[in-house]
């Protein structure tokens, strides 16, 4: 496990929580699918203020855990529009950890979310549509 002992990303992240005992998985530490989803969420809010409108998930590419979270630590989680395309959007996302009693921010995980804007009925439309 690398020890990445970084400062986050300025301004402020799209989402922030406390990791609490019912996040955790069989070992005690706080499950990664429940990281995946707040990373999710940020990457949701930032795709659907940029494309006016409903956005799915669609592909989520070169995620790596680097170090756990640990019940009572704040997660920070960053997400910037980094591309647009017709439908698409890709999103920057990055989620960082601070113990409950520490100053010291650490970087967890960090992946490429892309969304494409969808319409009521759930089929691809223009972003901005």
């Amino acid at each position: 496990m690398a020890d990445i002992a970084e400062v986050p990303p300025e301004g402020h992240p799209a989402i922030r929580v406390v990791a609490m005992p019912a996040d955790t998985n069989a070992n005690g530490d706080i499950f990664g699918g429940w990281l995946v989803s707040m990373m999710d969420l940020a990457a949701g809010t930032v795709a659907s203020q940029h494309s006016k409108g409903r956005a799915a998930t669609i592909a989520i590419d070169g995620m790596m855990f680097h170090r756990p979270v640990q019940i009572g630590d704040t997660v920070s989680v960053y997400a910037d529009l980094i591309g647009v395309g017709r439908t698409s959007m890709k999103i920057d996302v990055t989620a960082w950890r601070r113990s409950r009693d520490g100053a010291e921010h650490n970087r967890v995980t960090h992946a490429t979310f892309t969304f494409v804007a969808i319409d009521d009925q759930g089929r691809p439309r223009p972003v901005g549509d």
